[in-house]
């Protein structure tokens, strides 16, 4: 009888541990599910944050670039204004032939200025106003050049030696041209009439006859400079920019091409 009594005693609480571990895992099996079931919900969550993050549309944008317009003989950057230019346009120069060569010319103006005048097989040569050849392109004759211009380098498309009665006479006496110095501020004054409506860097670039016609104009009245364009204003007269002297860097020719003004 105390045997089977231990016995009894010592299966109950084998049989509570087993119960006891029983629970247990269930409890640990219920709470994994709950942790499967809470990450799956998490993840799902975050895929639809993602979703949300990456299918958004963002605000448009919009961009306008502002005009920009070439200051004295200075090329604008990036372009846009009617008369800002990133390369070389229609100009020339005048002064005396310092050397020859196959390729073409140097020159000097009668300010100092040196220009290097490049010819090529579609170049035209005149002498006072008959038509010539490259031959009397000589070493100190004195020569007005048209072509494109790039700083002072001239690709000529026109050469004309002893020029004479090029451009209108101004209906005033137009002041010396002053030299280019290094280190010196450019001469702050004006000749003539200024166009009422002129505004600087405004204007429509011209090239062709029409170019040529307002450069010869303003270098008969203001030699020893290099004109690196020619702009149309609002009013139809015509700017054309001046460079490689101190003064003037606009002179301003009529519809009839006339000089009219300079500053």
């Amino acid at each position: 009888m105390k045997y089977n009594q231990t016995n009894s005693q010592e299966t109950v609480p084998t049989d509570a541990a087993s119960n006891q571990k029983r629970r247990v895992r269930k409890l640990l099996s219920n709470r994994r599910d709950g942790w499967i079931v809470a990450a799956a919900l998490s993840c799902a969550l975050i895929g639809l944050a993602g979703c949300a993050a990456t299918t958004s549309t963002p605000a448009a944008t919009s961009s306008t670039s502002s005009p920009t317009t070439a200051g004295h003989g200075l090329p604008a950057s990036g372009g846009g204004g009617s008369n800002a230019r990133s390369g070389p346009a229609e100009g020339g120069s005048s002064g005396t032939v310092t050397s020859v060569s196959t390729s073409g010319f140097d020159l000097t103006t009668s300010a100092g200025q040196k220009v290097t005048v490049k010819t090529a097989s579609t170049t035209t040569y005149e002498k006072g106003t008959a038509s010539a050849t490259a031959a009397v392109v000589t070493k100190g004759a004195t020569v007005l050049v048209l072509g494109m211009t790039s700083s002072t380098t001239i690709t000529a498309s026109q050469v004309i030696v002893q020029p004479s009665g090029i451009g209108g006479t101004p209906a005033y006496s137009p002041s010396a041209v002053a030299s280019f110095q290094k280190g010196s501020p450019s001469t702050a004054k004006q000749d003539g009439q200024i166009p009422a409506n002129y505004t600087e860097g405004s204007g429509t670039i011209v090239t062709g006859t029409t170019a040529d016609k307002a450069a010869e104009a303003a270098l008969a009245a203001y030699p020893g400079g290099v004109v690196d364009r020619v702009v149309k204003l609002s009013g139809g007269e015509y700017e054309v920019h001046y460079i490689g002297v101190n003064w003037p860097h606009h002179i301003f020719v009529s519809t009839s091409f006339t000089v009219v003004g300079a500053n």
